[in-house]
């Protein structure tokens, strides 16, 4: 084996090394703490909006809509946490529902409930397409 075959042999456990350290660095990565002026935290932590703390923050979320839409699901997951909701639409569209206010899904998250939401739309491929708010029951 010459000096060449022996460097290009070696260069391949540093590429695989390289490779797996890039991949845990981003596996590793924490969300988000802001989106705009939303302290994401509280929002995350607002499950089902029933201490309406994203009541508060529906004004920041509309102004931070450019910033989400053409997001991956996944990534809007990772922004907004869990959603509410997730529901499947037609041809392969995605719904996520996240509640701004308390309501009767407080107490169970299946009861309908017309309590303030905002609507995610991923189209099929799964890219953010579409917010919109309503308060009609689910």
């Amino acid at each position: 084996m010459n000096d060449y075959e022996a460097f290009t042999v070696m260069k391949l456990p540093i590429k695989i090394l390289i490779t797996t350290l890039i991949g845990l660095m981003g596996a590793c990565s924490n969300p988000p703490e802001k989106l705009g002026n939303m302290d994401l935290n509280k929002w995350r932590s607002d499950r089902g909006g029933c201490n309406n703390t994203r009541k508060v923050m529906e004004k920041d979320l509309k102004a931070a809509e450019a910033e989400l839409k053409g997001k991956f699901a996944d990534t809007v997951g990772d922004i907004l946490g869990r959603p509410d909701i997730q529901q499947l639409g037609e041809r392969n569209t995605k719904f996520y529902v996240y509640f701004l206010e308390k309501g009767p899904q407080c107490d169970d998250m299946k009861a309908k409930s017309a309590a303030k939401k905002v609507i995610l739309k991923f189209n099929a491929v799964g890219l953010l397409s579409e917010i919109t708010y309503q308060d009609r029951p689910l």
